[in-house]
C-alpha cells in the first residue's frame, strides 16, 4: 500500500438552494488501498466563529467550538464515503454513489447527560466526477438531502487534492 504525506487539499461545501457555504484547506494523507481505490485523511481545523482562541472562556462556552476533526474519505470512481469522527458531540457519514439514494447519518451525544442519539437521512447522488492521474486529483459530489419525503437543499462536495511534483 502506498502512503503519500502533507498534500495540499481544497475542500468545499455549498448549498445551491440555501445559505450554506464551508471551505477548508490543510494537509492529508492519501493511502492507495487497491486498484482505484483510495483513503484519505485529513483533520478539519477547529470551528469557533466567535473567537480565534480556543483558550478563551469564550471559545469554551461555544456551542460551536470544536477541537480538530478527523475526515475519512474512501475514494473510488463508483463511490464515496465520508466520515467525521471528533471528540465532541458531533459525528457524521455519507455514502454517495451515482444515481443511488444513500445515507447520510448524524450522530449527536450530550456529554452532560449521557445521553446520545442518530439522525438518519437519505441523499441522492446526482453526479459523481471523480479525476485521477494516476493519483485521485479531484472530486465532485452533488447531491439531494432528504428526511422522509422532505427536500433538505441541494449541494456540492468539491475536493482538489494537489500532489507534490515529486510524486
Amino acid at each position: 500500500m502506498l502512503t503519500y504525506h502533507r498534500l495540499p487539499v481544497h475542500m468545499s461545501l455549498v448549498s445551491t438552494d440555501l445559505p450554506v457555504w464551508s471551505v477548508v484547506e490543510t494537509a492529508a494523507t492519501l493511502y492507495e488501498k487497491e486498484n482505484e481505490r483510495y483513503h484519505l485523511l485529513l483533520n478539519e481545523p477547529a470551528t469557533c466563529p466567535e473567537a480565534t482562541d480556543p483558550d478563551s472562556s469564550e471559545a469554551k462556552r461555544s456551542p460551536l467550538f470544536e477541537i480538530p476533526r478527523l475526515l475519512w474519505l474512501e475514494l473510488s470512481p463508483y463511490r464515496v464515503i465520508m466520515t467525521m469522527q471528533s471528540h465532541s458531540r458531533f459525528s457524521y457519514r455519507h455514502f454517495w454513489e451515482q444515481g443511488i439514494y444513500g445515507t447520510s447519518r448524524y450522530w449527536l451525544q450530550d456529554n452532560h447527560l449521557g445521553k446520545s442519539g442518530h439522525i438518519h437521512l437519505q441523499n441522492f447522488t446526482r453526479s459523481l466526477v471523480f479525476q485521477s492521474a494516476p493519483l485521485p486529483t479531484y472530486l465532485r459530489v452533488e447531491y439531494e438531502l432528504w428526511s422522509n419525503k422532505v427536500a433538505l437543499g441541494r449541494y456540492i462536495l468539491n475536493l482538489d487534492i494537489r500532489h507534490h511534483s515529486h510524486q
